[in-house]
């Protein structure tokens, strides 16, 4: 009875908490900060959540990776390193808005595959905005398309989504697994979902004619050559280190850090002008986010699930309905919570089934197909789409930003249909992923 009264008052937080965070009310910051109190103050008192299992429920690998390449993206803003990308960019499009939006969703897409969705997004989020700038466009789209495409790309591969990576070290898979595995119904769902945003946004990818993108001269906007190497050069080791960490050991957010001590050795930047650049309240909107779900996690709401699942799967001939039954729940909580605690709660359930003879090998790929998909649903649904929202926010053009619900408006319409383009390969080709 009182795990029940638990799991409900902990739903309850978290209700109260993305009610406003949705309808903005308050500040999302506000909203995960006061939630966390919240639920760290009720599960205290009630003995299902302490404060120093909140402490521990913040990714601490999360906030310090996004806050390595935010100190990056800093120190490389002032060389006009993205001003020369954006303008190379915007000539290769050749100024056509649609080729840009698929060409910026292929590229991100490409990269998230080996590095990761997270680091991408910071990474290009300012040269989209740039771009846009140059052709005056509204970054929203293209911002917004550049992140949910590099949600699908990262699926694809090992180390593309953190939720992959743990999945892959618990179920024994490599990276050419990945590939194999979830390369084709990743490829489909890839290209529904960016014909699918053509579509959309086919009212807003329209340019002004009198502007000549080949009359820009991309040599012209490199301001610091010696700085821009030095940076260039610490992103380098860190780009190295991300291929190489899971084999040297190393976490991704060791690794920015490394970089970042390095390029700020080397370049000996002003403090105070690159950490204003940081965006200080989205990393303590996830560390509020983080302890929420925590709290979720241990009031045994989402063991709930994880039981009932595991009932189903040893049911004879069910192995199949199972998976797709995994597939789109792990997409809807990721929807609303991150997916990485859904993740960890779900590794040992299906190992348990895994040791009581159940081919769990359908499960392992169901998994990461869902929450890979369905973080587009919402703007709480990846770290890549936080850090969208953020630079939408503060690149001061009042009509590019986007809000919770219209995020929504976009969002679920491109989550399902590519969760159910992933769920007809799924099946078409279940011997595939046995």
């Amino acid at each position: 009875m009182m795990q029940d009264t638990a799991m409900l008052v902990s739903a309850g937080v978290l209700l109260v908490s993305y009610v406003l965070i949705f309808t903005e009310i308050v500040h999302r910051t506000i909203a995960a900060i006061a939630g966390a109190v919240a639920m760290v103050g009720i599960g205290h008192a009630m003995g299902f959540y302490s404060q120093e299992a909140a402490v521990m429920a913040v990714d601490a690998n999360t906030v310090f990776l996004l806050l390595g390449m935010m100190v990056i993206v800093a120190v490389l803003r002032p060389t006009g390193a993205f001003e020369y990308a954006a303008i190379r960019i915007a000539k290769l499009a050749g100024g056509r808005p649609a080729v840009l939006l698929v060409a910026l969703g292929f590229a991100v897409s490409v990269i998230s595959m080996v590095l990761d969705n997270v680091t991408t997004i910071i990474a290009f989020a300012p040269i989209t905005v740039l771009i846009t700038r140059i052709l005056h466009l509204n970054p929203m789209p293209y911002l917004v398309s550049a992140a949910m495409l590099s949600n699908v790309g990262g699926a694809a591969t090992l180390v593309g989504d953190p939720p992959n990576i743990m999945i892959g070290g618990a179920a024994g898979l490599s990276f050419m697994d990945f590939i194999v595995h979830m390369g084709p119904p990743v490829a489909a769902v890839w290209l529904v979902t960016v014909s699918l945003l053509l579509v959309m946004f086919r009212g807003q990818l329209v340019l002004d004619g009198s502007l000549r993108t080949m009359d820009l001269d991309e040599s012209r906007a490199i301001r610091d050559m010696p700085n821009l190497k030095r940076a260039l050069t610490g992103l380098a080791i860190v780009v190295a280190l991300f291929f190489t960490h899971h084999p040297l050991g190393i976490y991704p957010s060791f690794a920015a850090l490394l970089g970042v001590a390095l390029l700020l050795l080397l370049a000996r930047p002003d403090p105070e002008r690159v950490f204003a650049d940081i965006h200080w309240s989205m990393l303590l909107f996830f560390a509020g986010l983080f302890v929420i779900v925590g709290g979720v996690e241990a009031s045994g709401l989402l063991d709930v699930f994880g039981a009932e699942l595991g009932k189903m799967a040893l049911e004879p001939g069910q192995l199949i309905v199972t998976a797709v039954v995994l597939m789109w729940v792990a997409a809807l909580l990721s929807a609303l919570v991150d997916n990485i605690p859904f993740t960890v709660t779900m590794i040992p359930i299906i190992a348990g089934l895994e040791q009581q003879g159940v081919n769990a090998m359908p499960l392992w790929w169901a998994l990461a197909l869902g929450v890979g998909i369905g973080g587009n649903t919402t703007h709480l649904g990846a770290t890549a789409n936080i850090v969208t929202v953020t630079e939408l926010e503060d690149c001061g053009i009042p009509h590019a930003r986007v809000s919770p619900l219209r995020w929504l408006r976009i969002g679920l319409p491109t989550a399902l249909v590519g969760l159910s383009v992933a769920t007809l390969v799924f099946v078409a080709f279940f011997e595939h992923f046995l």
